[in-house]
């Protein structure tokens, strides 16, 4: 009896384990799919921080995307699974490039432009210009060139926008403008010429101007200086003959003043002498006299002249001394 309940227990527990083998494989192909799952999310899912000054593009590589709006702008941390998704980062702050002929600025290699005025003088330049990619309008950027690398964007494509701009505006212009006085006008239009044709992709032109001087053939350059040195001269020679001028009026001014003087003198003093005179009426000269005949009286002691006879018999008259 008891061997039986041994090995009844022994049935039990059998039955049991295989009533159980089910739940259990069924456990363990669970834990096994999250395991995998698990691995695969570690190599599949990325995550990505979005820097400051940056921005991402979501791309959708099952190519379900048809344009620019359909394309997500993103920043910050941002997960995504590189099976179907890649994120692609633009920078938004303002990069400056030179492109120059000197190998040791730049890139290693002769990058200066060149182009044509109006009437067909060619010109080579240095120059600088200043960018940045709108946020906004990266989509649009990304879009039109498909690419991620700036650095091919920026001494490629936008160098041979800048250079064809160069070459419109320059048509209009002949040489001694560009090099002279309508240089600034000229660098403005230009500017203007890659804004109107990079705007709209996303990028923005925030300045553009020369490195130096263009640099000229150099005989064009020979004249050009000599004609501005005989300007100069010129404009010296008009300064000069301005202060001569200025000079010579004011010697004349003096003159005429110290002539309207002496006129203003001799004026007066006519003047004064015909006042004099037509203020000697007959009454005031025989004032006149009158005074003078007093003035003579006054001077006598009031004796009488006296008479001596010498012993000649002459006769001696003796007046009397003015006292």
């Amino acid at each position: 009896m008891g061997m039986f309940n041994k090995g009844g227990g022994r049935d039990d527990a059998a039955f049991e384990m295989s009533r159980d083998g089910p739940l259990i494989k069924l456990g363990a192909i669970v834990i096994g799919v999250i395991l995998v799952l698990a691995v695969l999310g570690v190599f599949l899912l990325r995550v990505t921080r979005i820097e400051a000054g940056h921005v991402g593009v979501e791309i959708n590589l099952a190519g379900k995307q048809r344009g620019a709006s359909e394309i997500p702008v993103r920043t910050g941390w941002v997960v995504y699974s590189t099976l179907s998704t890649q994120i692609i980062e633009f920078p938004t702050f303002v990069q400056t490039v030179k492109w120059t002929k000197d190998t040791n600025e730049g890139h290693p290699v002769n990058e200066e432009l060149g182009f044509n005025s109006k009437e067909g003088m060619e010109i080579f330049v240095d120059v600088s210009l200043s960018y940045a990619i709108e946020a906004a309008k990266a989509p649009d950027f990304y879009v039109k060139y498909r690419l991620a690398d700036m650095e091919s964007f920026t001494h490629g494509i936008l160098r041979d926008v800048a250079r064809n701009s160069l070459n419109e505006v320059a048509s209009m212009y002949v040489v001694e403008d560009i090099y002279g006085e309508k240089k600034a006008e000229f660098l403005s239009k230009v500017q203007a010429k890659i804004e109107q044709k990079m705007s709209p992709l996303g990028v923005s032109v925030q300045q553009f101007g020369f490195i130096g001087a263009p640099r000229l053939p150099t005989v064009i350059a020979t004249a050009i200086t000599a004609e501005a040195q005989a300007i100069q001269q010129a404009e010296r020679a008009l300064n000069e003959l301005a202060t001569t001028q200025a000079e010579a009026a004011k010697k004349i001014a003096e003159a005429e003043g110290d002539a309207k003087s002496l006129v203003t003198r001799a004026q007066g003093e006519a003047d004064a002498k015909r006042i004099r005179q037509n203020s000697l009426t007959p009454q005031l000269l025989e004032l006149r006299r009158t005074e003078n005949n007093g003035a003579l009286i006054d001077k006598r002691n009031g004796q009488l002249p006296t008479v001596q006879t010498g012993q000649g018999g002459g006769m001696i008259l003796q007046l009397p001394k003015p006292q």
